[in-house]
C-alpha cells in the first residue's frame, strides 16, 4: 500500500482491484493490485499548416495554432480523456496527429462551402465556425481548446492566388491614382475657363444694368414732379371737404350723445330689476338642490340596505350550489376510482390467464422440440449402424412404418373396379417363309395398331385421326 500524491496540474489516474472502471483522485493509496498513473493537465500548444480548397476549387494554407488541453471544470470529460490518452504523451506524434487529423477534416469541409473571397474578407467567421467545429470533434476525446490563433492565408506553389490579388490591388490603387489626378487637372482647367466665362458675363451684365438705371431715374424724377403737384392741389380740395365733413359729424355726435344718455338712464333701472330676479332666482335653486340632496340620502341608504341584503341571499345561494357541486364531483370521483380498481383487477386477471397459456404453449413447444432432437438422434444413430448409407436407412424406416403396407393398400384401392380388356390379335401367318423378310418388321407394328387403337377406344373413348385409321366396328356402332 503507497500512499500518492498528484502535482498541482496533475491527477492521479486509479485502476485495478475494488474500482470498476476508473477513479482520478489529486491524492490516495494505492493498494496492491492496482496501477496508476499521472494524467498531465496543462494545455499544450501545436502548430499545423492546413492545407484546404475554397468553393472555386483554389487550394490555399491555413496556417494555424491551436492551445489545447484537458477539460478539467468537467469531471466526465477528465474521466474520458482519461480512458481514452492517458497511454499516451500530449505531446507525442499519436496525439499530435489525432489533433491535426480532426482540424484539418474540419476547416477542409469548412473551407469547400465557402468562397476564397469570404474566407479571406471573413477571417473573423472562419475563425469562429472553424474553432466551434473543431471543439465539438474535441469533446469525445475530453479535449478543449483553450485559444486558437488563425494565420494569413498563405498561397499554394504552383497557385498564387494571394500575389495576383495584391498585384491587382496595386494596379488597381495605381489606376485609381492616375484617375484622380485627370480628374483633378480636368476640374482645374474647366473652373478656370468658367471664372473667365463669367467675369466677361458679369461685366457685360453691370454696363447694361448701369445703363437702365440711370433711364429709369430720369423718368423717375419727371414723375416725381408731376406726382407734387398732384397731391398739392388733393390736398387742398381734401382740407375743404374734411372741413365740411367735420362738421356735420359734429352735429351727428351731439344727437347721438343725448340719446345715448336718455338710454343708459333707462338700461340702468332695468339692469337693477333684472339683477333682483336673478338673485331670487338662485335662493330657489338653492332651496331645491337642499331638498334633493335629502331625498337622495335617504333612497342611496334605503338601496345600499336593499343591496346589501340582496347580496348576503346570492352568496348563500352560491354557497349552497357550490356544496352540492362539490358533493357530485365527489360522488363522481369515487365511482371513477371504484371502475379503475375493477379495471386493473380484469386486466390483472386477463394478463394471468394469458400468462398462463404461453407458459403452456412454450412447454408445449419445448416438448416437440425435445421430441424433435430425440428422433433426430435416433436417426443418427440408426445411420452410423448401417454405415452412413442413407437407402438402407430410408427402407428400414419404411418397413419400420408400414409404409410399403400402405403403398400396396393405396394401389389396389386405385385400381379397384377397374376392367381392363386384354385382347390378343395375329395375321395368322407364321415364320418367315410367310412373308418377306425385308418388310418383316414394318408389318409387325402396322399388325399392332388396329387392336391398340380398339383398346384405347374402349377404354378412353377416344377414336384415331382419320388420316391414321378407321375402325370399322366403331363407325357402324356411330352410324
Amino acid at each position: 500500500m503507497i500512499w500518492k500524491t498528484a502535482g498541482a496540474s496533475e491527477y492521479l489516474a486509479i485502476t485495478g482491484w475494488g474500482i470498476t472502471d476508473i477513479r482520478l483522485a489529486k491524492k490516495s493509496w494505492v493498494f496492491p493490485g492496482q496501477r496508476y498513473t499521472r494524467l498531465d493537465m496543462s494545455p499544450v500548444n501545436y502548430t499545423f499548416e492546413v492545407q484546404g480548397m475554397s468553393a472555386e476549387k483554389l487550394p490555399f494554407v491555413l496556417p494555424a495554432v491551436f492551445t489545447i488541453g484537458p477539460r478539467v471544470d468537467d469531471m466526465d470529460s477528465l474521466l474520458l480523456y482519461a480512458t481514452l490518452m492517458s497511454n499516451h504523451d500530449k505531446r507525442s506524434k499519436h496525439v499530435e496527429e489525432l489533433v491535426q487529423g480532426v482540424i484539418e477534416g474540419e476547416t477542409r469541409v469548412l473551407a469547400a462551402s465557402m468562397t476564397m473571397e469570404q474566407i479571406f474578407k471573413g477571417t473573423k467567421e472562419f475563425k469562429k465556425e472553424v474553432f466551434e467545429k473543431v471543439q465539438l470533434e474535441l469533446n469525445q476525446f475530453g479535449l478543449l481548446i483553450y485559444n486558437a490563433n488563425v494565420k494569413q492565408l498563405v498561397d499554394v506553389p504552383g497557385h498564387e492566388y494571394f500575389s495576383y490579388l495584391g498585384q491587382k490591388t496595386q494596379m488597381e490603387a495605381a489606376n485609381q491614382a492616375k484617375i484622380d489626378v485627370a480628374e483633378a487637372k480636368k476640374k482645374g482647367e474647366i473652373g478656370a475657363k468658367e471664372r473667365q466665362g463669367l467675369t466677361s458675363q458679369n461685366a457685360a451684365k453691370i454696363d447694361a444694368e448701369t445703363k437702365i438705371i440711370t433711364t429709369q431715374r430720369l423718368g423717375d424724377a419727371q414723375k416725381e414732379e408731376i406726382n407734387v403737384k398732384t397731391s398739392v392741389e388733393l390736398y387742398k380740395n381734401q382740407k375743404e371737404a374734411e372741413l365740411v365733413k367735420s362738421k356735420a359729424e359734429l352735429a351727428t355726435k351731439n344727437a347721438g350723445w343725448s340719446q345715448a344718455s336718455q338710454l343708459a338712464e333707462v338700461e340702468s333701472a332695468k339692469a337693477v330689476a333684472i339683477r333682483e330676479a336673478e338673485l331670487q332666482t338662485e335662493v330657489e335653486k338653492k332651496k331645491a338642490l337642499n331638498q334633493t340632496e335629502k331625498l337622495r340620502a335617504e333612497l342611496l341608504s334605503k338601496a345600499a340596505v336593499e343591496y346589501e341584503t340582496k347580496v348576503q341571499e346570492a352568496n348563500w345561494d352560491l354557497y349552497k350550489k357550490q356544496k352540492a357541486a362539490e358533493a357530485v364531483l365527489y360522488e363522481a370521483q369515487k365511482a371513477a376510482e371504484a371502475q379503475k380498481v375493477s379495471a386493473d383487477a380484469n386486466f390483472y386477471a386477463r394478463q394471468q390467464a394469458a400468462e398462463s397459456e404461453l407458459y403452456a404453449k412454450k412447454k408445449e413447444a419445448e416438448g416437440i422440440t425435445a421430441l424433435a432432437q430425440a428422433e433426430g438422434f435416433y436417426l443418427n444413430t440408426l445411420l452410423k449402424q448401417l454405415g452412413g448409407n442413407y437407402i438402407e436407412l430410408r427402407d428400414y424406416m419404411m418397413v419400420n412404418k408400414n409404409m410399403y403396407q400402405d403403398i400396396a393398400r393405396i394401389n389396389a384401392q386405385a385400381v379397384n373396379g377397374m376392367q381392363p380388356k386384354i385382347s390378343v390379335w395375329s395375321n395368322g401367318k407364321g415364320g418367315e417363309d410367310g412373308e418377306n423378310g425385308a418388310m418383316k418388321d414394318v408389318a409387325g407394328v402396322y399388325s399392332m395398331l388396329p387392336p391398340l387403337l380398339k383398346t384405347v377406344h374402349e377404354q378412353t373413348g377416344m377414336l384415331p385421326p382419320a388420316w391414321l385409321a378407321t375402325l370399322s366396328d366403331v363407325t357402324h356402332e356411330s352410324n
